[in-house]
């Protein structure tokens, strides 16, 4: 299954992956209908300043989410795609905010108004299916791809850097 990788060294800390990620969630889908937008379009992706480096931060869909197991309502499931998300669940997320609680990485938020945590979701994936974080980032600090891929990539790149 692809995930949705940071180079770490490549973030500049531009926010595109932010506004594409709430534009993707908007109604309009484009950037100008969704500043025009009576309900505010969310991101669900964060960059934060860690030291001297920008990092954005997603939800990593844990193989034993902690969120998942949290949720009383049992809205928090994992799609047959192995994506943890509560949209279109087995229940309706009750706003108890249990799994902001426990999420390790602070990376799901509550829309107090719809009693929704929101995270990211993958309901964004373009035509090529590459999420719209992904697809937005100038630099290619953000990656789509398999696991394995993105660890060779680095231990090739570091390797390089050493000269051989």
């Amino acid at each position: 299954m692809k995930e949705v990788l940071i180079d770490t060294e490549r973030c500049l800390g531009c926010r595109s992956c932010e506004l594409a990620c709430a534009v993707a969630h908007s109604e309009s889908k484009n950037l100008f209908g969704a500043a025009g937008e009576s309900k505010k379009p969310l991101k669900r992706i964060f960059v934060h300043q860690a030291g001297g480096k920008k990092i954005p931060l997603n939800c990593r869909h844990c193989e034993e989410a902690p969120c998942i197991d949290a949720c009383i309502a049992g809205a928090m499931h994992r799609t047959a795609g192995g994506v943890v998300t509560n949209v279109d669940g087995p229940a309706e997320c009750t706003g108890c905010w249990m799994c902001v609680m426990v999420c390790p990485y602070g990376v799901i938020r509550g829309e107090i108004d719809r009693r929704l945590a929101l995270k990211c979701d993958r309901n964004c994936l373009d035509a090529g299916g590459e999420p719209a974080c992904v697809h937005a980032c100038p630099t290619g600090a953000l990656k789509f791809v398999e696991v394995d891929d993105f660890s060779r990539g680095k231990r090739e790149r570091f390797l390089e850097s050493l000269g051989i």
